[in-house]
């Protein structure tokens, strides 16, 4: 790869970090995902979904003594999902790592992802991790055990926690996936119907230090049952993959994209 004055090569791993008012964890988290990565070539994007608390601020502050850390931010909320995406097509690691701003995923986990994925070899795009030890109130951890098991039935996507916020996957692969609101939630699926397959890694959750969670039990519900339907039908629409193969004029990986 060439580069133009001023202008880095491209990193092996990009970390994107979606947050919404999360100031104060993200000064703690920036940290701790450079320190997970130390010794590898890598960047961290943090996309702010219109916070107000200052995270723009901070962020524009950090950036200038970090070189790693890019920042984006969205005019307005525009939720998780659409955070993530933005920092998908800014990021420019051939590995894509996501990671929740709220500082509830632990970043250490972060190289067993990447060891999992370099691992299961090229017929793998996604290593997935799933909560051990949640630390959310017995009504959530309820919702949540029911909402991962119809999701399971219906989607048979062999992922026990489909909703942890700490995923590795392979940036070309990410790009082809189908974008909805509620898009983060259902990786290991869509991964699936592209062909490709899905390993896992057991991660411990941790308490967020600073604030409260965005989320509720019930203000997701409806959505997320049409978002699985909806997915459902996705996965069913598409009955066969195909196996490219090169003939002549199109170098070999770009037949298969």
């Amino acid at each position: 790869m060439t580069t133009t004055p001023g202008q880095s090569a491209a990193p092996d791993v990009s970390v994107i970090v979606p947050a919404k008012d999360e100031r104060e964890n993200l000064v703690g988290l920036i940290d701790e995902i450079a320190a997970g990565l130390s010794g590898r070539s890598f960047e961290i994007v943090v996309v702010d979904d219109g916070s107000s608390d200052g995270s723009a601020e901070m962020l524009a502050e950090r950036a200038r003594v970090l070189p790693f850390l890019r920042a984006l931010r969205h005019a307005s909320a525009c939720g998780q999902s659409a955070s993530v995406r933005s920092g998908l097509h800014a990021a420019r690691g051939a590995v894509v790592v996501t990671i929740d701003g709220d500082g509830e995923n632990d970043p250490a986990y972060i190289p067993a992802l990447l060891a999992a994925l370099e691992a299961a070899g090229p017929s793998v795009a996604l290593a997935a991790g799933q909560r051990t030890g949640r630390k959310a109130s017995a009504a959530k951890r309820l919702a949540s055990r029911f909402a991962n098991r119809l999701r399971g039935w219906m989607l048979k996507d062999q992922t026990r926690d489909s909703g942890c916020g700490l995923k590795a996957l392979r940036r070309d692969v990410f790009l082809r996936l189908p974008y909805f609101d509620s898009w983060h939630r259902f990786l290991p699926a869509l991964v699936l119907r592209e062909g490709y397959g899905v390993t896992h890694v057991d991660i411990v959750d941790r308490q967020r230090r600073h604030g409260t969670s965005k989320y509720g039990i019930f203000d997701r519900a409806l959505v997320g049952v049409l978002d699985l339907f909806g997915v459902w039908w996705l996965r069913r629409r598409r009955k066969r993959i195909p196996q490219v193969s090169a003939i002549a004029g199109i170098p070999a990986d770009k037949a298969k994209e």
